[in-house]
């Protein structure tokens, strides 16, 4: 994918079996909100350009997923309301879940992920 715009697409785990709804927060504004406010999230959100994120505020629990610019996992975490991680340097974007959704997916160290707008 060019150049990231705010919005919806498909994110393709190779090994899960059904496409995952995905927004996309590519605007400074949507990647300040993030998850902000929220009670949960259906699918995931794709934070770009990004390398590192908050919990503060936070109303639940979320995976993140740090990924360099081919969209590879870096590192994912669960993090719990009020933490702050160091940033990864090598991350380009992040994807966010609810916590135990990245297990259920597959998402992890060395998975390559995919796009679809």
């Amino acid at each position: 994918m060019g150049k990231w715009l705010n919005g919806r697409g498909k994110l393709t785990v190779p090994e899960h079996d059904a496409p995952v709804e995905l927004e996309i927060a590519a605007s400074y504004g949507t990647r300040r909100r993030g998850l902000l406010g929220r009670d949960g999230i259906e699918g995931a959100l794709l934070i770009t350009p990004c390398n590192s994120v908050h919990t503060f505020r936070m109303r639940f629990a979320i995976d993140v997923a740090y990924l360099d610019k081919e969209l590879k996992v870096i590192d994912v975490h669960t993090l719990k309301p009020g933490r702050m991680p160091l940033p990864r340097l090598r991350a380009r974007h992040v994807l966010e879940a609810e916590a135990g959704a990245m297990a259920r997916w597959g998402v992890r160290q060395g998975t390559r992920l995919s796009v679809d707008g």
